[in-house]
């Protein structure tokens, strides 16, 4: 039988293309080995660089550092106009600006979003430091400073292998996106608008996050859930000024009891929160979820003694993991009203409130929960009082699906930089900026953090390792790499 001349050609140009995509293959693996070799040999100068961006006092919240918050954020520009991009600083009107960069779009290359921030928290007390905090030190394996975990090290892992791709191919593996922001501190209050502002200029195939920990020394892991939060403050108010308990105790509602009877009544004694409808939205943990959280090297009584208690009420029938992870919760963050000062003063306060917070997972919408707790407030609040509910913070949860072929990519990323496989793990807190994120673009989110639960965020001697540093610079390297792969297979 005779093949057809035009099948000939068809064949014959199949196997042009094939031998193309090996070749370009081939030469690919030469260009990460190249990258890594780069970054191998860079290592002083990595570190040199993360010294000199944290000794930059760039605190949010003080005033007195606006300057240096400005000059924080002219460092990333800087650092980024070095791999041949044009970074702009976008200002705020009500904030600090965000530094935004993006490399020139190519078609039929998946586009990845960088999201860190330059600023910090304040150093609060500096002789509780064992060295200067805007000072680097390195003691150790770890180098210590402000930001140094939170987040100015971690977000220069990226920053860092970027670069090394750029001083390697003159070119980028796939297309970035950068944004470095100066407000998460402070509740990244002009972020929300840059990115309504710039949505279809923010549009990106995933969106990469290190502003967090590891599972533990030596096991790194991916995070792909956050809980989100409704945060209030519950303010009530009785008389119009304070009274004498003994004279008048009896006759008025004092508003710090009807608090105490307020909270202890929004959470029930077996540790769930009574609201009605608090509930309705929430996706239950499934079976195989619950067999890998239940598979992770964690051991209760182990952490509990870590934080010197013995035992904890928490939601029955729940694993401290998943409660602490993947159920929603209730918190009393603070208390005020009365007497707070030394010795007895008999006195029933004019006023009293408390800060409280709700950590919410997939589905549940801050604002539902909101409206659920004021009708319960209404039906619970004593005569004689008088409340109001103060939105203080709000953001929804986030889940990544473990099939993602970014979370694929990750995972190999990870277990080639850390020479060990990540475990994948949710996180109890929340980073509003991801649930924005992940609202605004539709974009699936790598939540990859290199620090440890030791590493002193917001508080004195915070530190990094400089071997996870290291790592971290390395696995990311490495995903850039597995993203353009897993975004070739898919096409294919």
């Amino acid at each position: 039988m005779v093949t057809p001349p035009e099948r000939n050609y068809i064949n014959g140009f199949a196997t042009i293309q094939r031998k193309t995509l090996e070749v370009r293959e081939s030469v690919m693996e030469s260009v990460i080995e190249q990258v890594t070799e780069f970054l191998h040999s860079n290592r002083t100068n990595a570190e040199q660089t993360l010294a000199e961006f944290l000794a930059i006092p760039s605190v949010s919240a003080d005033p007195k550092h606006r300057a240096d918050v400005r000059r924080a954020a002219e460092w990333v520009a800087q650092f980024l106009s070095q791999m041949g991009l044009r970074p702009e600083i976008v200002p705020s009107e009500i904030g600090h600006p965000v530094v935004y960069a993006e490399t020139p779009h190519r078609e039929g290359v998946p586009t990845v979003l960088i999201y860190g921030h330059y600023d910090v928290q304040p150093a609060e007390d500096p002789t509780l430091w064992e060295s200067p905090p805007f000072q680097p030190t390195v003691r150790g394996d770890a180098i210590y400073a402000r930001g140094a975990s939170d987040d100015k090290g971690q977000v220069l892992t990226h920053l860092l292998s970027v670069r090394a791709w750029y001083e390697v191919t003159k070119s980028w593996p796939v297309n970035f996106k950068f944004i470095i922001e100066g407000e998460e501190e402070v509740g990244s209050s002009a972020l929300e608008d840059f990115v309504d502002k710039y949505r279809d200029r923010l549009t990106c195939d995933c969106i990469v996050v290190s502003d967090g920990n590891q599972f533990g020394p030596g096991q790194p892991a991916i995070t792909y859930g956050l809980r989100g939060i409704a945060y209030f403050e519950l303010r009530l108010t009785g008389p119009n000024r304070d009274l004498h308990s003994g004279s008048f105790g009896g006759t008025v509602t004092n508003p710090a009891t009807a608090l105490t009877m307020i909270l202890g009544r929004i959470m029930g004694q077996d540790g769930r929160i009574t609201i009605p409808g608090f509930y309705d939205d929430v996706v239950p943990l499934g079976d195989e979820e619950r067999r890998r959280l239940r598979e992770l090297p964690f051991e209760e009584r182990a952490f509990w003694a870590t934080l010197g208690v013995e035992s904890a009420l928490g939601e029955p029938g729940y694993t401290v993991l998943e409660r602490r992870w993947a159920r929603p919760t209730f918190e009393v963050c603070g208390l005020w009203g009365g007497y707070q000062g030394e010795g007895a003063k008999t006195v029933i306060p004019a006023e009293a409130g408390a800060k409280i917070s709700f950590r919410l997972v997939p589905h549940q919408a801050p604002e539902r929960v909101r409206q659920q707790l004021l009708a319960y407030l209404a039906q619970i609040c004593p005569p004689g009082v008088r409340y109001e509910l103060v939105d203080l913070h709000a953001s929804p949860a986030v889940v990544t699906p473990l099939d993602s072929p970014y979370i694929k990519a990750a995972e190999m990323a990870v277990k080639a930089a850390f020479s060990a496989p990540p475990v994948f793990t949710r996180e109890g807190g929340s980073i509003p900026i991801v649930g924005l994120f992940q609202e605004r673009l539709g974009a699936d989110i790598l939540l990859l953090g290199w620090g440890q639960d030791d590493d002193n965020t917001h508080a004195p001697n915070e530190k990094f390792s400089l071997t996870d540093f290291h790592r971290g610079t390395l696995a990311s390297a490495y995903l850039w790499d597995f993203i353009r792969k897993v975004a070739k297979s898919h096409e294919t």
